[in-house]
């Protein structure tokens, strides 16, 4: 069974769920720990001769040390590039949370040292009419690595996310700020107001990247707080 799980929220789509995640494993492997990255599921998955792939997944698949199957990295592929639950809705199928955790189940009782399981959007994410995505995690009781997409609002989006994480009764193991707006003003101040709000450790600051790739982000990582 993996050592240590970690489940990826972000603060927004788009804040950088994957490049953090791809730069985590890399700097795992660098230590030379054995690795997984999980996407569960995902929306916006393409069409190919070996079935619907997401870039995302791929990526992940493609980072960790442990090469599992593609099927066993995203279980579900949702063709249209939308909330999950309205994907699963025009793909004719449904989603559940018990579902979904015992698809990563699966995985996690590989023998890894690290495994990482990345959400989709932020952490209130609808799979159906009653759950959310945020729900895998809590049946999982996996500590959360929390993504801040740097930006114009960012510190609103980082305290409501982290509030929600905690009440769900889930503990913020670390953080990391990845800048995604080059022109964000005040953000030396923004960083200060973070670490001075959050009790987590800072894994590390992404700076804008024009060509963002794992190994550059695993360039800005510390992962000994994480792995302590």
């Amino acid at each position: 069974m993996a050592k240590h799980n970690f489940f990826i929220a972000g603060t927004d789509t788009d804040a950088g769920k994957t490049l953090v995640s791809t730069g985590i494993l890399v700097a795992a492997n660098r230590l030379g720990l054995q690795t997984i990255g999980l996407k569960p599921i995902a929306a916006g998955c393409e069409p190919t001769p070996e079935g619907l792939r997401n870039d995302d997944a791929l990526r992940l698949q493609q980072a960790a040390s442990i090469k599992l199957g593609y099927d066993a990295v995203n279980p579900i592929a949702l063709p249209a590039a939308v909330a999950p639950h309205i994907a699963a809705t025009q793909a004719g199928r449904s989603l559940s949370a018990d579902r979904i955790a015992a698809l990563c189940r699966g995985a996690m009782l590989q023998r890894a040292d690290l495994l990482l399981i990345e959400g989709a959007g932020g952490w209130r994410v609808p799979l159906n009419g009653r759950e959310m995505l945020s729900r895998v995690p809590q049946l999982l009781e996996t500590p959360v690595i929390l993504v801040i997409g740097m930006k114009l609002g960012c510190i609103n989006h980082a305290l409501l996310s982290a509030e929600a994480i905690v009440r769900d009764g889930l503990q913020i193991a670390a953080w990391v700020a990845n800048r995604i707006d080059p022109e964000m003003s005040c953000y030396d101040e923004n960083i200060a107001t973070l670490r001075g709000l959050f009790q987590a450790p800072l894994l590390g600051e992404v700076p804008y990247l024009s060509n963002p790739t794992a190994e550059a982000v695993a360039d800005c990582l510390d992962l000994s707080a994480l792995l302590a």
